[in-house]
């Protein structure tokens, strides 16, 4: 049999690099429940907002921030509620089912972070935030957004690359980047959330929900009214006002549209209602493959 390809060893520009998810604490209880990100045609911003702090990197070189999604795996599933009448109450439960195979692959796409390409010192300056990314399910979207098809599961990666100023250093483009996989930050991608509970987990967390958490309880979505999940979500306790969307956007115009995304997500109907593939994401900037696994 021929030998196991040797792992290539990375430029010394990305091999010290590491990245430190931020918001784990939040990630962690929505990774708990089944993360749901909703996907619609004109394309929805992720919430939690992917977001990190880099360390390692060269601070006079340059270097270009991107992700992208690969499925988990080659299912499609379908939400379960399971009600079990029970004296004077009834308990109900959901849970995710394969549904069959999955749908044909999307067509891949990577999201650039905006500030690419920029030095090293840049980015380790401040958190990063993807709050750009948007996820779609149209299939003929122009945008640039990223295309998912619902009902799936999806891994986001996140890639280091560097910008090597040789003239031939597509030859070296599997030594200049770096990947980052937390597999906390997974979901399912869905038109319409399925598990109350996350519903409520968003409306408790999300900065741009005040008005839901506001109000009186009884003029939450119906259907979505908290139950035994406490407000005080581990966002509210871990927050970093750096890292919210409307600091770090730093415009009126950004925040406004985020909440006005979220009231639609909140208050709208919407509630009431392969790897080969994505090998290819990176040929601008990378050759060959990216690989699975974490970085």
């Amino acid at each position: 049999a021929a030998a196991a390809k040797a792992p290539v060893k990375k430029n010394p520009k990305v091999a010290n690099v590491s990245v430190q998810l931020e918001m784990k604490a939040l990630w962690d209880e929505f990774n708990q429940l089944g993360t749901e990100m909703i996907v619609t045609k004109a394309g929805r911003r992720m919430f939690p907002t992917f977001q990190v702090k880099i360390f390692g990197m060269d601070p006079m070189a340059d270097y270009m921030l991107l992700m992208d999604f690969v499925p988990v795996d080659d299912k499609r599933y379908r939400q379960v509620t399971n009600t079990w009448p029970v004296p004077r109450y009834a308990f109900h439960s959901s849970s995710w089912l394969v549904a069959g195979k999955a749908d044909p692959a999307t067509p891949g796409r990577v999201h650039y972070h905006p500030d690419s390409p920029a030095k090293g010192a840049q980015w380790m300056k401040q958190i990063v935030s993807f709050d750009k990314l948007k996820l779609t399910n149209n299939l003929l979207d122009d945008n640039g957004h990223i295309i998912l098809n619902s009902m799936h599961r999806y891994q986001p990666r996140f890639h280091v690359v560097y910008v090597d100023p040789r003239k031939d250093s597509e030859k070296y483009a599997e030594e200049n980047f770096k990947t980052f996989v937390f597999e906390e930050t997974r979901f399912t991608a869905v038109t319409a959330y399925q598990n109350h509970r996350i519903t409520q987990l968003k409306i408790a967390s999300n900065p741009f929900a005040k008005g839901f958490r506001d109000c009186d309880p009884e003029d939450w979505p119906r259907n979505h009214r908290p139950g035994a999940l406490p407000l005080m979500s581990a966002f509210a306790r871990s927050r970093n006002p750096v890292s919210s969307p409307a600091h770090q956007n730093g415009t009126e115009k950004d925040a406004a549209e985020s909440r006005r995304e979220f009231e639609r997500e909140a208050g709208g109907t919407a509630l009431h209602q392969a790897e080969a593939a994505h090998q290819q994401l990176m040929s601008r900037v990378l050759s060959p493959a990216l690989p699975g696994g974490g970085g």
